[in-house]
């Protein structure tokens, strides 16, 4: 992955981690290695958050995903927030930003 974000131009979706893990015994601890590993090497206006739905409910479903993210972003700026879970995929996909909505947390 790092190899890949040296290349300014890639951009990660993080999404299907919990699909990865153990299903049933997976924690945010488990996850968060590779969060990191991502994190660091594309930075939050590179990195995009993805829902994984539906296969995200063999894992644990989207309320436990989307709270392990929360967690995960835990002491990043609300910039660094934001761009994780909309700003990056607004850019990436040139989508209309919505100005008349505020973006919080995604729990």
């Amino acid at each position: 992955m790092r190899l890949l974000a040296a290349h300014p131009q890639v951009v990660c979706k993080v999404s299907g981690l919990i699909t990865e893990a153990d299903h049933e015994k997976w924690t945010v601890d488990d996850i968060r290695p590779v969060w990191d590993v991502l994190l660091s090497a594309f930075g939050p206006d590179r990195l995009m958050f993805g829902s994984d739905w539906p296969v995200a409910n063999l894992a644990g479903g989207w309320n436990r995903w989307a709270a392990t993210v929360e967690e995960l972003l835990h002491g990043c700026s609300a910039t660094e927030i934001h761009a994780v879970l909309a700003g990056t995929a607004t850019a990436f996909y040139r989508l209309t930003p919505d100005t008349t909505k505020e973006t919080t947390p995604c729990c």
